[in-house]
């Protein structure tokens, strides 16, 4: 017992050391480089709420197992929690990729103030090295810009896929709606959720149905919503399917919840996920732009 009593003892003392040290480290690193230290303080508050994360989806994981819970029964924020992680669909399943990507991290990191090192990384590869656990805030909306931009240089060719699809359609009237809806939003207009809900049954069947598309088609749409294009085409169909679903159960279980109770954060994620770049936008426009997104997705089947 009292060899057990010292051993504590002992531990004890050099945790408070190693305590006392890391605090005179971080007074210095603030002290001399301020750039660094806000790097320092990004990257160790980014860990904590990694493993906060892991510990999370853990909890959630096992309340399903225990109740018997599907994924379709869950609150929409533990829903929108375990999206990006189920059955690893998406090639920006976030989290998944996350992990891995921070294991080197760590790995780098183990040795004593060898995280100074990891703060280098973070300083000059930020985006291309490091998670979005470390990234500042002003990385996360200038990475996040980024991303879109990428997206939204692809949003003319789902546009022309659509509309070269659409001159196969076998009814006159519906055809010629869909051709004028395309033609407005490449003269840069927004249509209205009316009118895409009018020509909703062109989407059931060739050669607009998901498993007709033409494989450039399903490419586009893949790019658009960050998911692999390297895979045959039965199974790029098959993760754009699995993955638009999954936007599907959100959707409903986000009108469940309603969008008052969501914080800004949560709707921004929400539009950011849905096409709409909300790094710039303020709650009330989150808020009316999901207002008609939920309209038009909720109705469909």
């Amino acid at each position: 017992l009292s060899t057990k009593a010292g051993s504590r003892s002992v531990l004890a003392a050099l945790v408070s050391k190693a305590k006392h040290i890391n605090g005179r480290y971080e007074r210095f690193l603030e002290r001399t480089f301020p750039r660094f230290y806000v790097l320092y303080a990004t990257f160790t508050k980014g860990i904590q709420a990694l493993f906060l994360e892991v510990k999370e989806i853990r909890k959630i994981k096992s309340n399903m197992s225990r109740q018997r819970l599907s994924v379709q029964q869950l609150p929409y924020r533990e829903m929108e929690r375990l999206r990006q992680v189920r059955h690893g669909r998406a090639r920006d399943a976030q989290f998944r990729r996350d992990v891995i990507k921070a294991i080197p991290i760590g790995v780098i990191a183990i040795p004593p103030f060898a995280n100074f090192l990891v703060i280098v990384l973070m300083y000059f590869f930020p985006r291309q090295l490091l998670i979005r656990y470390f990234w500042t805030p002003s990385q996360q909306v200038e990475f996040l810009d980024t991303y879109d931009g990428i997206r939204r240089d692809l949003y003319p060719d789902v546009v022309e896929s659509l509309a070269l699809a659409a001159r196969s359609l076998p009814e006159p009237q519906l055809q010629k709606r869909l051709q004028e809806l395309c033609a407005e939003v490449q003269r840069g207009s927004q249509p209205r959720v009316a009118q895409l809900y009018a020509v909703r049954s062109l989407f059931s069947g060739s050669p607009l149905g998901l498993n007709k598309l033409q494989v450039s088609h399903v490419k586009a749409l893949s790019q658009v919503l960050f998911l692999t294009t390297h895979l045959p085409a039965f199974f790029l169909r098959h993760r754009l399917r699995s993955h638009v679903l999954e936007i599907r159960q959100l959707d409903r279980a986000m009108l469940r919840l309603g969008l008052g109770q969501l914080s800004e954060e949560e709707l921004k994620a929400a539009c950011y996920l849905r096409g709409l770049n909300s790094t710039h936008l303020g709650m009330s426009e989150c808020r009316a732009w999901l207002e008609q997104w939920l309209g038009l997705s909720c109705k469909l089947q």
